[in-house]
């Protein structure tokens, strides 16, 4: 009895002391590791528009400069002026709001936590108080006048989760959701130190609903078993001192296979929530809190998952994986040959988002100016070691990263797994268009159908 009384306050300590701290659910805007200034990553250029592909909406033209700032009762608005129409706009692309959209998006979220519309009102207001308002002199001052004098009321939310519906499909679970969890208990949040912060996110009302209920996610109890146990049994030691998915020297051959490329529920709601940003480094927090707590598919962000040497060593020589090592000149399937000596000891990552759907496991990455981007081998990686951390075969997963424009999409199994008697095609017929099977092995020749060159 005393020896396992001393094995539990020395886990205890050992949590403490590598900076894991787990959070309820209401401590939803805390600061992102994506926004922690170091010297390794400093601070990227501020001047420019949240999105890469921001132009202007009466011409599409690229071609704009800053015009000041219009003055709102709550908040300063960026203004712009079009070189080609002259024409002035904001980064807005929803109008008529008395409410910032940081506010709004807040007081949504705390209603799908479960709180009710009082108490999701009164906690947006909180954070309305909070709100500073900066003059364009550059002085501060607190808007706490304003939350007094016009609150947000119940009947203000109650609209807006009207005309919002489309983008918060949870609406429909929310009353299921509530039967089984607390508002403080429906979602799980850590503080993980794996050499900058990353807060970890987990719906786990939303991912035991999707698994109890729908028959064709059955099978996806392991993932929820992992994704409860990473605050308590995450091996922290081993991101301090693994090798980066997207550092990593390993490479795979991208023959036979294709990427589909869309525009879906996920690049909608990143223009959507985008637009409510005014700092570049917000962008990743601001679509995964809003993504977690109001669609009906996303169970969790910045999970960590790692591969050790062993793992790949077995991917490679029992299930048949073709990993190769990463040249100067040329990655070629005849020029290098698999080895168990030049695999890396350890491979970390952070998931961005994990999402369940259509029967499959569906690993998310934002990337600004996706359709510049080809992250194959970090998604593929990041699909091995949730495979491995869970048990369940890589058949079940899906891949993709997206911005506000594209979502590229890959089976990781096309990518590992090529078998020796294949039906040889050329191309394959899809709902967005004819895309050629791609013959380079070191990259994606065409991530477009060919009807949309």
């Amino acid at each position: 009895m005393l020896n396992q009384l001393t094995k539990v306050i020395v886990n205890f300590i050992t949590i403490v002391k590598r900076g894991v701290k787990i959070f309820r659910s209401r401590d939803m805007a805390t600061l992102s590791s994506r926004e922690i200034s170091t010297p390794s990553n400093p601070k990227p250029n501020q001047t420019k528009p949240i999105t890469d592909s921001f132009a202007c909406p009466y011409c599409q033209s690229h071609h704009f400069v800053k015009r000041g700032l219009r003055k709102k009762k709550f908040e300063y608005v960026q203004l712009y002026l079009c070189k080609n129409c002259h024409k002035t706009f904001t980064p807005h692309i929803t109008k008529g709001k008395h409410y910032p959209l940081t506010i709004i998006f807040d007081a949504i979220s705390y209603y799908n936590l479960g709180y009710s519309l009082e108490k999701a009102c009164q906690l947006a207001n909180q954070n309305l108080n909070q709100r500073q308002v900066k003059s364009r002199s550059g002085q501060q001052s607190s808007n706490r006048r304003y939350q007094q004098s016009s609150p947000i009321s119940p009947a203000t939310l109650s609209s807006w989760l009207s005309e919002f519906k489309d983008k918060c499909r949870f609406l429909r679970m929310r009353q299921f959701a509530m039967k089984k969890y607390a508002p403080a208990d429906m979602v799980i949040h850590a503080t993980l130190a794996h050499r900058q912060l990353y807060r970890f996110h987990f719906h786990q009302a939303k991912c035991e609903l999707m698994i109890q209920e729908d028959f064709k996610h059955r099978r996806f109890g392991p993932l929820q078993e992992f994704l409860e146990m990473v605050p308590a049994e995450c091996p922290h030691q081993y991101f301090t001192t693994g090798l980066r998915a997207s550092e990593t020297p390993l490479a795979f051959s991208k023959k036979q296979m294709i990427v589909r490329s869309k525009q879906n529920y996920a690049t909608r709601m990143a223009k959507f929530v985008l637009q409510s940003v005014n700092d570049r480094r917000r962008r990743h927090e601001a679509l995964q809190k809003f993504m977690l707590y109001n669609d009906s598919v996303t169970v969790a962000t910045e999970v960590p998952v790692y591969l050790t040497r062993d793992d790949l060593e077995h991917m490679q020589t029992q299930l048949g994986f073709e990993m190769y090592l990463r040249a100067k000149n040329r990655i070629s399937e005849g020029q290098e040959i698999p080895t168990k000596d030049g695999l890396p000891k350890l491979i970390t990552g952070h998931i961005d988002f994990i999402q369940i759907r259509n029967g499959q496991i569906h690993i998310l990455d934002y990337k600004p100016q996706a359709k510049k981007q080809q992250p194959v081998e970090q998604l593929t990686l990041y699909a091995m070691a949730l495979s491995r951390l869970t048990g369940l075969r890589l058949f079940e997963f899906k891949c993709a990263w997206f911005d506000d424009n594209d979502y590229f999409e890959f089976y990781p199994l096309h990518v590992l797994y090529k078998p020796a008697k294949r039906r040889r095609r050329k191309r394959i017929t899809t709902n967005e268009g004819v895309y050629i099977i791609n013959q380079n092995d070191r990259k994606i020749e065409n991530l477009r159908p060919r009807s949309w060159q």
